[in-house]
């Protein structure tokens, strides 16, 4: 599938950063490719965190890159852990 400007909301901001959540049935591999957000490049600053639901994982999104129009996210850092209880 392709980035929904829809389905990307911030939550809070402060002091040049914002908190970000964005849903998609995409898999967290193909959103943290290299230009997924390019349409929110005008929103989106390094650093910004971008909690997200992604296919069957939650996690979070760094913006590493913005220039030129062109966005990059790191990989995302899972919120699924084992439940041992």
């Amino acid at each position: 599938m392709a980035y929904d400007s829809n389905n990307l909301s911030a939550l809070t901001y402060a002091n040049g950063f914002t908190l970000w959540h964005y849903k998609t049935p995409d898999a967290a591999d193909a959103v943290d490719t290299s230009g997924y957000f390019n349409e929110a490049a005008g929103m989106l600053r390094v650093g910004d965190f971008i909690f997200a639901n992604t296919g069957a994982t939650g996690g979070v999104f760094v913006v590493n890159a913005n220039a030129g129009g062109v966005v990059n996210v790191a990989d995302i850092t899972s919120f699924v852990g084992d439940d041992t209880d």
